[in-house]
């Protein structure tokens, strides 16, 4: 039977944390958290709403093909995915970091650069890493790795990573240092065009709801 309501695709952790007082301005409870349910789908105190729980990486995808109406994932998702068919309404002003260029303690990363060295760069994030270096002039070759990623300037496989940095303290841990700012990274919500023009009386209503609440005129 075709689910007829909105979709909204999230990922577990801090994201959807931080998602939960939008929900709750918008009328939207979560039946259940994914950190304790082993659901994927999760009903909510309306019929016409349901969450998805996927993995971050893939929101766009599933908001893109219309599996989801709608979805929450950071900036940093979103330029590697590329946004096609995505209207992105908000910047949803939660799940906030930055992300940066670090390398060990005691690389001489600005002589590098200024000697025009080519650098390893190892980073999930390799559109923003590519972007970045290019338009400072710096050649690159680059490692794509899926987590762990302070592991690889320490053993050799890269000079430096690009990651995303909240309060630094697991750089600091392992003998690592930010060394240049790439961008400041939040979360967006992120609706199927389609879908906004099919059920906009459904999904309007959302929309203007989450605004409202980071503008800060919903009571806490």
């Amino acid at each position: 039977m075709t689910y007829t309501g909105i979709t909204l695709a999230l990922s577990k952790g801090r994201i959807f944390e931080e998602t939960l007082p939008l929900l709750a301005a918008a009328g939207i409870t979560p039946s259940e958290s994914p950190e304790s349910s082993r659901k994927l789908i999760i009903g909510t105190n309306r019929d016409d709403v349901r969450l998805i729980i996927v993995r971050a990486s893939d929101v766009p995808t599933y908001v893109q093909y219309g599996a989801a109406d709608l979805g929450i994932a950071g900036k940093d998702v979103l330029n590697e995915h590329g946004g096609n068919g995505l209207y992105q309404p908000l910047d949803l002003q939660i799940a906030k970091c930055r992300m940066m260029v670090a390398v060990r303690e005691g690389y001489d990363y600005a002589g590098m650069v200024k000697q025009g060295a080519r650098i390893r760069v190892a980073t999930k994030y390799v559109n923003a890493a590519r972007d970045h270096f290019a338009s400072k002039g710096v050649h690159i070759d680059l490692i794509k790795l899926y987590g762990s990623m302070e592991l690889a300037p320490l053993v050799g496989l890269s000079d430096v990573i690009v990651d995303l940095v909240s309060s630094g303290g697991t750089l600091k841990a392992n003998g690592l240092v930010a060394v240049e700012h790439i961008g400041d990274i939040s979360s967006r919500l992120v609706v199927n065009q389609a879908a906004l023009k099919l059920k906009r009386n459904l999904i309007q209503p959302v929309i203007d709801a989450f605004a409202s609440a980071v503008a800060g005129d919903v009571p806490a």
